[in-house]
């Protein structure tokens, strides 16, 4: 048969320019149903004039949260309310509890534990986080159960973790590995030059799938993991299990180092919102 070397070439060029524009095409019609298939399953816009116990679940723990952290959590309204459209969890400087467990700070700690627990989606927070050294405000997720042993073997998700004194960087941490002290933990600390996260609110949330998480400022990616661990079973275990929300204020601590004098108290953290996402 014989060939027209110049159609040949014509019809070559055509069906390369076709495919790139069809690959084109396909992956933006697949990242957009992508963006579309996250469906919001769960939310609390803190709008009513007390906290929703259906929702959330106050922690009260006399010996803070661990890592040598110096606040007492209480149910008290001065640490934990809900006013004028926001979640406040409020940190204050004062003798606290009782004799035996007597802090000399006091602030707020709230789960949704039982009930909101999710395996995998999309969580966003819009937050606005208190400066002062030796103050760290975190939004985070525990397994609701510790199917693969306990802390940190069955898994923890820092969304966000801020110290009061760089209050232009945020913390994104997965513990993992074995139990307390065979724990791991894979993450990134970043610095945005010219943000400071204690002057407004901005959204703060995660994207969790199969074998990957992605941590959102403002809704852009800021870093990806996809690798992790656990000495009970393979991966992506220990985060294929339902995990809940957990909102708190901590005061000093391995993490933050200790309270400055001029640190101002009371201290608040505000949240405006909180949206959660699953694929459908």
């Amino acid at each position: 048969m014989r060939i027209d070397h110049k159609n040949h070439l014509l019809f070559f060029l055509c069906g390369s320019l076709c495919g790139l524009l069809f690959s084109s095409l396909f992956w933006t019609s697949t990242a957009l149903g992508q963006d579309q298939a996250w469906k919001p399953v769960w939310s609390d816009e803190f709008d009513g004039d007390s906290l929703d116990f259906s929702k959330w679940e106050i922690e009260i723990n006399a010996f803070g949260g661990g890592n040598q952290e110096l606040q007492i959590y209480t149910d008290r309204s001065e640490n934990v309310r809900v006013e004028q459209g926001h979640l406040v969890l409020e940190a204050h400087r004062g003798k606290t509890g009782i004799a035996g467990t007597e802090r000399n700070f006091s602030s707020g700690r709230i789960r949704s534990k039982r009930r909101g627990d999710w395996t995998y989606g999309k969580f966003e927070a819009r937050m606005k986080l208190p400066a002062g050294q030796g103050l760290w405000p975190a939004f985070w997720m525990l397994p609701s159960d510790e199917k693969y042993g306990t802390w940190a073997a069955s898994g923890e998700v820092d969304i966000l973790e801020f110290k009061g004194q760089q209050v232009d960087t945020l913390w994104g941490t997965l513990h993992h590995g074995g139990s307390w002290p065979r724990n791991k933990h894979t993450g990134l600390t970043k610095k945005f030059d010219g943000i400071d996260f204690t002057k407004d609110f901005h959204v703060y949330g995660i994207e969790w799938e199969p074998g990957e998480f992605r941590w959102l400022l403002d809704g852009q990616v800021w870093q990806v993991q996809k690798g992790w661990g656990t000495e009970n079973g393979n991966f992506p275990q220990p985060f294929d299990q339902p995990f809940h929300l957990v909102f708190n204020l901590a005061v000093g601590g391995e993490f933050v180092g200790d309270v400055a004098e001029q640190t101002p108290f009371p201290a608040k953290m505000l949240v405006d919102w909180v949206k959660v996402f699953q694929r459908q």
